[in-house]
């Protein structure tokens, strides 16, 4: 059962962050700050989450990185989606409504 919960923990969490960058290019603490604010902080992504799910994402191909400044005038590594991560978070995002929509039936069912 753990594996099937850290599966779906671990696709989610890919999905949550091809989607915060869809908008714009951030780096890893604005990614992890978009997300919180947009969830009124019902999500919260830790670093020991984030920055290897931004590794596999750079590695599957779906994002793409760059060296440059933040607001806060610092060196920090800018994320952007790549058209295959465009597709893909397209893709799971469908996947991901289907899903819920199934979880609710059931949950809703008498």
């Amino acid at each position: 059962m753990d594996k099937v919960r850290n599966e779906l923990l671990q696709g989610t969490l890919d999905l949550l962050i091809l989607r915060a960058l869809s908008g714009a290019d951030l780096h890893g603490w604005d990614i992890a700050k978009r997300i919180a604010i947009v969830s009124n902080d019902r999500l919260s992504l830790k670093q020991g989450s984030l920055y290897p799910a931004l590794h596999r994402l750079e590695g599957r191909g779906w994002i793409e990185a760059e060296w440059g400044i933040s607001d806060a005038g610092r060196s920090a590594k800018f994320y952007r989606l790549t058209r295959a991560g465009r597709k893909e978070l397209e893709a799971e995002r469908e996947h991901w409504l289907s899903f819920a929509s199934a979880v609710t039936s059931v949950l809703n069912m008498e």
